[in-house]
C-alpha cells in the first residue's frame, strides 16, 4: 500500500499562488478558510474552523501532503475574516482571536481581539527531519510553542504521575494500559491547542520551548482553541471541533459490581440477587472474559462457548427482571479457533504483535478499516447485543502491546503503518461499536466502558476508565490529577477499579485484611464523586457483603457512600445534560472555577464535582497499621485522625455533614473518621436530592428534596427525560430552572421549559435551608422543610 496515496489521508489541499509581498517575494493567498502562504522553505495554511477556532498545517515546500483529521468533526464556518500586512507580518483576524504570520518564516503568533497574547511559535517553530516509514518518505514533526512566564498548563490526557500542571515536565504520550495519549494542551490564559497526529509523541517544557516531538508526520497539524479566557471556554471549543459528547443511560449512573470475573451465569445472577435481598442499591453488574470458554485458541469469540454460561439469554433477562443492567467484557483480539480470527486473516485484517494473553498468539483487529470494523461488529450483534445486553466493556483498545520492539509498528493498517496512527486506535474501535449500534438500535443510548482514549472519543458515548492500577495508597492518589488531565482535556467520563485492580502483591490476604478494607472504602468514598461508582478487581471478591455484616465498619461506610450516591441522581443526571448541552465538565480541577487563586493552580488533591462540590478524598492510611503485608491487625479507631483541606479564596464553603459554614482561602484541618470524606458546597448552591432507592427510576415519583446553601445567589437546572434513547435529540425532554436570591431569601422555580412522554404534571419539592442544625449529611427525614407543590409554572417560596 502507498501510504500517501490512500484516500483516507486525503486533505492539505493545495491552492493557486497569486500575491507577492515584500523583499524575498514570499508569497501568499486568502483562501475560503484563511490563507495559504509560501517562505523559502515551508507552506504554511491558516484555516478558521470558527471565529475562535485556527487551524495550522505546515510541510516543506514542494512536498505537497494530504491529510483527513480521524478527530476532527467541525465544518469550517470562519465568519468574516480580516486581512492585513504590516512590517513583515500577515494578519488575519476574526471577530474573536487574531493569528500574526512571520511572511519570511512562516512563524505563527495569536491573540485575543484586544490584542492580548495566547500562544506563539518560536523560530522554526516547525521542524521536519526526513525519514521512511515501510519505505515510503515522511518526516519526524516537532512543533514548538513559547508559553508565558507563570503560565500553567495542563490535560494532554491520562497519566499515571501525580502531575496537574505540566510546565517543567516531560511526558510520552503512547497508548498503554494506564496511560491515555491525548495531545491537547490546556492553557491557563484560557486557550488550548491540539495537536493532531496519531504517532506517538514526546511532550517536553523547559525554558527554551514546549514541544510536540511526533514519531511520523506528512504535516505539522495543530488547532489554537480560544476559549475567550475561561477553561470551560477551552473545553467547548475543543468539543465543537471534535464532537459533543451525548447523554449516557440514566442507569450508568447507579452503583455497579464487577469482578474479574464471575464464573458462571448463576454466580452472576446470585450477586445481583444477594444486593436486593440485602437491601442494598446496584443497578449495574458486569462480565468480564472467558465467558466462551477457558481455551484461549478461542479467545474473544463474542459466544458463550463455556458450559456455565448456558443459557445467556436468561442470564440477560433474569438481571433486567432484578432491575438491573448488565454490560460485558469484548476485546479487540481473537484466538485462531473463533470465526472472527478466520474471516479477518483471510481478508488480512489482522496485525501481528504479541497482545495478551501471550500464548497461544491472539491476534488484534485493524479497526482502520472499515470492513474489518463492519465485521467485528457482525459478531457482536448476532452474539451479544441482540441478547439484550445494555452496553459494552470494551477492553485493551490501546491495543495492549506486551513487546516494545518497534517491528511491531511495521504492521501494516488500512491507513498505513501502525507506527503512524497508532494512538487513534481506541477511537477508531469505539468509534465502530457505537456506530453500529446507533445504526441496529437508533433508539438505545450507547454505553461503552474501555481503557484507553483518543482526541473525539467523547462524541462515542465512551466512559474512560484508568486501567490496571495498583493498590496502594500512593496509586489512590494519583488518580485525581490523573482523572483531571483527562477531564481538561475534555473527556467528561471517567471512572478506576474501587480498591484498585491489582491487590495481591500489597494485600495477599485480601478482602480479609482490614488494610486492604481500608483502602477500599476510602476507594470507595472517591468513586462516589466519579462519573461511574464501579467496584472491580482480581484475586479477592469485592462485594460489599465480602467485607463483613450490616453493622461492621467497612459494610457500613460503603452502604453510606452507596446510599448518598443514589441520593445525588437527579443532580448527577441534570449535570449530565449540561455535559451534552454546554460542553460542561463534571470533574473540575479547581483553576477552572477559581483561576484568581494561585494556591490551586497545582493542588491535585482536591476538585470540584459539578457546580456545587468539593471533593478532597483521603488517600493514606489512618486507621490501620500492619509490621508487614502478611500479618493483617485490627483497625483501631481510639484517635480520630483527620486531613488537611484547601477551601479555595473567592466563595464560602459549608460542610456537607455537619452545615458549617467556612470563608475560602484557608486551609482547615477536617477530622475523617472512617466512614467521612471531606464534603463542601459551595454557598449559593441549589442542591437536588433524591430519595433513596434500589436502583436508578424506583421512585421516580417521589418528592425530591431541594437543599438551598445560603450565602450567595445561585441557581441549577433541573433536567428530566425518558433517561434511555436519544428522543432527547428531538427535544423531548424537560427543565425547571430553581434560583436563589440570597438576600430576599426567596427560592423560585421558574416555567417548566418542554415534554416529554411519561412526564409528571406536577411535582412535590422539600425545600431545606442547611444550617448547622438543618439538611445535613444523608437525613432526610428529620429536617424541617417547606413543601411545594408545583405544576410547571412559575412557583416562588420565602425561606
Amino acid at each position: 500500500m502507498l501510504l500517501n496515496s490512500h484516500p483516507r489521508l486525503l486533505a492539505c489541499v493545495g491552492f493557486g499562488l497569486l500575491l507577492a509581498s515584500g523583499a524575498h517575494a514570499q508569497q501568499y493567498q486568502p483562501t475560503a478558510t484563511g490563507l495559504r502562504l509560501n517562505t523559502d522553505s515551508l507552506t504554511v495554511e491558516l484555516q478558521f474552523y470558527a471565529p475562535d477556532i485556527v487551524r495550522v498545517l505546515k510541510f516543506p515546500k514542494g512536498h505537497e501532503v494530504a491529510k483527513k483529521s480521524l478527530a476532527v468533526v467541525l465544518t469550517p464556518a470562519p465568519g468574516k475574516l480580516k486581512y492585513a500586512t504590516r512590517n513583515g507580518f500577515i494578519s488575519l483576524s476574526s471577530a474573536s482571536t487574531e493569528a500574526r504570520l512571520d511572511a519570511k518564516t512562516g512563524q505563527v503568533s495569536f491573540f485575543t481581539a484586544k490584542g492580548q497574547p495566547l500562544v506563539q511559535e518560536p523560530a522554526r517553530g516547525s521542524r521536519f527531519t526526513a525519514k521512511t516509514d515501510l519505505g515510503q518518505p515522511t518526516y519526524r514533526v516537532q512543533q514548538l510553542f513559547q508559553l508565558a512566564p507563570g503560565e500553567a498548563v495542563y490535560g494532554l490526557g491520562q497519566h499515571q504521575d501525580g502531575h496537574l500542571n505540566y510546565r517543567g515536565q516531560k511526558l510520552t504520550l503512547k497508548q498503554g494500559n494506564m496511560s491515555i495519549a491525548v495531545p491537547v494542551l490546556h492553557s491557563s490564559k484560557g486557550y488550548g491547542v491540539f495537536w493532531d497526529n496519531y504517532s506517538t509523541t514526546k511532550f517536553e517544557d523547559n525554558a527554551q520551548a514546549t514541544t510536540f516531538d511526533s514519531e511520523i508526520g506528512d504535516c505539522a497539524d495543530y488547532y489554537v482553541l480560544n476559549g475567550g479566557g475561561t477553561a470551560d471556554g477551552v473545553v467547548a471549543r475543543y468539543r465543537s471541533l471534535t464532537g459533543q459528547a451525548p447523554m449516557f443511560p440514566r442507569w450508568t449512573l447507579g452503583f455497579w459490581q464487577s469482578k474479574e470475573r464471575y464464573k458462571g451465569q448463576e454466580e452472576l445472577i446470585s450477586v445481583v440477587k444477594k444486593y436486593r435481598s440485602l437491601g442494598v442499591p446496584l443497578d449495574g453488574i458486569v462480565q468480564d472474559w472467558q465467558y466462551w470458554g477457558e481455551d484461549n485458541d478461542l479467545w474473544n469469540s463474542t459466544e458463550f462457548g463455556n458450559p456455565r454460561f448456558p443459557k445467556p439469554q436468561r442470564m440477560v433477562d433474569e438481571v433486567h427482571q432484578l432491575h438491573a443492567h448488565q454490560i460485558i467484557s469484548v476485546w479487540p483480539s481473537f484466538g485462531k479457533k473463533t470465526k472472527l480470527y478466520q474471516e479477518l486473516a483471510a481478508k488480512d485484517m489482522l496485525f501481528d504483535f504479541i497482545t495478551w494473553p501471550r500464548t497461544p498468539h491472539v491476534k488484534v483487529y485493524d479497526a482502520f478499516d472499515p470492513e474489518a470494523r463492519d465485521i467485528y461488529w457482525k459478531y457482536l450483534n448476532k452474539n451479544i447485543f441482540s441478547l439484550g445486553m445494555d452496553g459494552w466493556w470494551l477492553d485493551a483498545t490501546e491495543p495492549d502491546q506486551l513487546t516494545p520492539f518497534d517491528t511491531d509498528d511495521d504492521n501494516e493498517t488500512a491507513l498505513g503503518s501502525f507506527r503512524r496512527v497508532r494512538n487513534a486506535y481506541p477511537l477508531m474501535t469505539t468509534s465502530g461499536v457505537a456506530e453500529h449500534q446507533r445504526q441496529t438500535n437508533p433508539d438505545k443510548r450507547v454505553f461503552i466502558l474501555t481503557r484507553s482514549a483518543f482526541a473525539g472519543q467523547q462524541r462515542q458515548g465512551t466512559m474512560v476508565w484508568s486501567g490496571d492500577v495498583n493498590s496502594r495508597w500512593d496509586v489512590l492518589a494519583k488518580q485525581v490529577p490523573a482523572a483531571l488531565s483527562l477531564s481538561l482535556a475534555g473527556f467528561p467520563y471517567w471512572n478506576s477499579d474501587i480498591g484498585g485492580f491489582f491487590p495481591s502483591g500489597e494485600y495477599p490476604k485480601g478482602v480479609k485484611d482490614p488494610a486492604f478494607q481500608e483502602l477500599y472504602t476510602r476507594w470507595q468514598q472517591f468513586a462516589a464523586f466519579t462519573p461511574m461508582m464501579r467496584s472491580h478487581g482480581e484475586f479477592t471478591p469485592r462485594e460489599i457483603y465480602q467485607f463483613g455484616e450490616r453493622g461492621t465498619w467497612a459494610f457500613d461506610s460503603q452502604e453510606k457512600y452507596i446510599n448518598l450516591r443514589y441520593r445525588l441522581l437527579p443532580y448527577l443526571y441534570s449535570n449530565m445534560w449540561q455535559v451534552t448541552h454546554n460542553a460542561g465538565t463534571l470533574l473540575r480541577a479547581l483553576p477552572m472555577d477559581f483561576p484568581q487563586d494561585p494556591k490551586v493552580a497545582d493542588l491535585s488533591s482536591e476538585y470540584l464535582f459539578g457546580p456545587a462540590f468539593l471533593v478532597r478524598p483521603v488517600t493514606e492510611a489512618q486507621y490501620v497499621t500492619r509490621p508487614d503485608k502478611n500479618t493483617p491487625v485490627p483497625a483501631s479507631f481510639s484517635q480520630t485522625k483527620s486531613t488537611e483541606v484547601y477551601l479555595p479564596a473567592g466563595a464560602s464553603w459549608v460542610d456537607f455533614w455537619t452545615g458549617q459554614r467556612q470563608t475560602g482561602g484557608q486551609t482547615v484541618q477536617r477530622a475523617t473518621p472512617i466512614d467521612l470524606m471531606p464534603l463542601y458546597v459551595r454557598a449559593g448552591s441549589v442542591l437536588p436530592l433524591g430519595p433513596r432507592q434500589q436502583y436508578t427510576g424506583e421512585k421516580d415519583g417521589a418528592p425530591l428534596e431541594i437543599r438551598v446553601y445560603p450565602g450567595a445567589n445561585g441557581e441549577f437546572t433541573l433536567y428530566e427525560d425518558e433517561n434511555d434513547n436519544y428522543n432527547y435529540k428531538k427535544g423531548a425532554y424537560a427543565t425547571i430552572t430553581m434560583r436563589w436570591n440570597d438576600k430576599a431569601r426567596q427560592l423560585t422555580f421558574g416555567d417548566r421549559t418542554g415534554s416529554f412522554p411519561g412526564m409528571q404534571a406536577a411535582r412535590t419539592f422539600r425545600v431545606i435551608v442547611v444550617d448547622e442544625q438543618h439538611g445535613t449529611g444523608l437525613g432526610e427525614d428529620n429536617a424541617p422543610a417547606k413543601e411545594v407543590k408545583y405544576s410547571g409554572k412559575k412557583t416562588t417560596v420565602k425561606l
